[in-house]
């Protein structure tokens, strides 16, 4: 019997992540001129600021995961990625790194004190409570882009599909584009 490691289900998490935001910046390359940056009715006016707020929020809370100092300065520009191109190669950027970040997890690293630096304090946390609440970050506002494209041209696309083995069927496509095998995501 396998023993239990504390560190997969970060790392599904994190392969989950960039799997679905491939998945949902694909559709969103598909809306029609108007359709990106339209105001709809969410915590957010648009898709594009949404899926903004997404990015920005990852470069803050990766930057702290890996020891950095970025802070508040990761959303100094509100959409630094007015396009949907450009933020698709964005968010993949910092998707790369939240998995090599998951990748590299060790127990120990999970209950070490990472500091956050917010606009007037730095914030401690234990690494696993920061994961945490990223994926749940990322999740919820992924959830309201979904909503949002009910409302377009493009049909919101399945964004579950991505950690139980049976669903392997489902995302052939999106792992070929990321270069990774059913292998990776099993381990």
């Amino acid at each position: 019997m396998p023993s239990f490691d504390p560190c997969r289900s970060f790392r599904k998490l994190a392969y989950n992540n960039a799997l679905a935001n491939l998945r949902l910046h694909t559709a969103c390359g598909l809306l029609q001129p108007g359709e990106f940056d339209a105001t709809r009715v969410s915590f957010f006016p648009s898709i594009c600021a949404t899926l903004n707020h997404i990015l920005t929020v990852d470069w803050f809370y990766v930057d702290a995961l890996e020891g950095g100092s970025l802070g508040a300065k990761a959303w100094e520009i509100e959409q630094p990625c007015p396009d949907i191109i450009t933020l698709t190669t964005e968010q993949a950027v910092v998707d790369a790194r939240l998995v090599t970040l998951c990748e590299a997890l060790s127990p120990e690293k999970l209950v070490a004190t990472i500091d956050i630096h917010r606009a007037d304090r730095i914030q401690q946390e234990r690494m696993e409570d920061v994961l945490a609440h990223l994926f749940q970050h990322q999740t919820h506002h992924r959830g309201q882009v979904h909503a949002m494209l009910a409302g377009t041209s493009v049909k919101p696309p399945q964004l579950d599909e991505f950690i139980v083995a049976d669903d392997a069927k489902f995302r052939g496509d999106e792992l070929a584009a990321l270069g990774w095998s059913e292998d990776k995501l099993m381990r």
